[in-house]
């Protein structure tokens, strides 16, 4: 085996043993202010029609209360 595929095996093994099926995530806080300004752009942007958009502002907004 030569050097450099003696390299690429080790380096593969190290990769290898570094790896974890644990994923770590940050804590994901979005204000309702924030999902609705994402609303919004949905709207515009063609992907929610005029009733969805009143229907998922209103559930955000009751939400809320």
């Amino acid at each position: 085996m030569g050097y450099q595929q003696f390299l690429a095996a080790a380096l593969c093994a190290f990769l290898c043993g570094c790896s974890s099926t644990e994923v770590v995530q940050a804590p994901l806080e979005v204000t309702i202010g924030q999902q609705l300004i994402d609303l919004k752009k949905a709207r515009d942007n063609g992907v929610l029609n005029a009733k969805e958009y009143d229907n998922q502002r209103r559930r955000l907004i009751d939400n809320v209360k």
